[in-house]
């Protein structure tokens, strides 16, 4: 396996190989180690200038991605589109000048039109991490989807995940199935139609639209939260219907095997992706996934940073 990482950016999950993804799940295993410490800081990225530039927001990733960077010891500068010269008018492409002036080492980018992070990766030096960019990818959230698997079953080839919800609109779902197939992993998407159309097959997933009859061969289940800012209603049933056909209530987990993994991405809408008492039980790994969230992130700044090859 290549244990060198020769990227400048992570935009997307369709474009690493196996051996990518697995270099990051173990580099993250060396940084969760970090996080049981004492002094949870090491100086791999010290003197390093990081920038959290979100356009659109998310406290949780912005967060995550803020903290993995003083793990690592780099300084930090977090820019809101609500009050940087996006508002008046400036584009991205004057903006990444900007950025390049205040010598940036690495770029996280949240924004909301897909592409966002590869336009901006062309004009800048820095590297550039692409923190979802509409509904296209949101790379670090399937890595840490994969990480957490990994930890919990031992390895992703021959696992049978089932991705629940809203699909189509869904950049967290597009990162886990590029990278699951990657890994070897099978993957079958559940939904209502207009949000898990057949055109997904192409990539190598399985979509089905009946979930009673999928819960029992799995080994994943990954509920993905119902995105009401992103959806138009004519692609959404009511709540109430939705919750008959694809929530995960608690006569609906009984068909489950006994050791299947119960994730989601948060924030979680209790009670309508997944019932609150299941997503506190035993079986639940969302907690986990947040913790795991922060060694792979660590990871992916310490790779794109160079740090590593030099």
């Amino acid at each position: 396996m290549s244990t060198h990482w020769t990227r400048k950016d992570l935009l997307g999950l369709r474009e690493l190989s196996a051996e990518e993804i697995a270099l990051v799940l173990d580099t993250a295993d060396a940084f969760k180690q970090v996080g049981t410490r004492e002094v949870k800081k090491v100086p791999a990225l010290q003197g390093k200038t990081l920038i959290n530039f979100f356009v659109e927001a998310s406290t949780r990733t912005r967060t995550s991605f803020e903290l993995a960077a003083k793990r690592l010891s780099a300084d930090i500068i977090n820019i809101a589109a609500s009050v940087s010269s996006l508002t008046k008018g400036e584009t991205l492409k004057d903006t990444a000048k900007v950025l390049e002036a205040n010598h940036a080492d690495i770029i996280v980018l949240r924004h909301s039109s897909a592409g966002a992070a590869q336009f901006l990766s062309t004009r800048v030096r820095a590297s550039v991490i692409n923190a979802g960019d509409g509904a296209h990818e949101h790379p670090t959230q399937g890595l840490l989807d994969l990480y957490t698997i990994r930890e919990k079953r031992g390895e992703l080839r021959g696992l049978h995940v089932a991705i629940i919800g809203d699909i189509r609109f869904s950049r967290v779902a597009r990162s886990n199935i590029f990278a699951l197939l990657t890994m070897g992993a099978r993957v079958t998407l559940v939904g209502p139609s207009t949000l898990v159309p057949r055109e997904f097959e192409r990539i190598g997933a399985q979509v089905t639209h009946d979930l009673d009859q999928i819960l029992p061969h799995v080994d994943v289940v990954n509920l993905l939260r119902i995105q009401h800012e992103r959806q138009r209603k004519e692609y959404f049933p009511g709540l109430g219907e939705y919750i008959r056909f694809f929530g995960l209530t608690k006569s609906r987990a009984q068909l489950l095997k006994p050791d299947c993994l119960i994730m989601h991405p948060g924030p979680i809408n209790r009670g309508v992706e997944i019932d609150s008492e299941l997503a506190d039980s035993d079986r639940s790994v969302i907690l986990e996934q947040v913790t795991n969230g922060l060694a792979v992130r660590m990871a992916v700044l310490y790779l794109c940073s160079g740090v590593a090859a030099s």
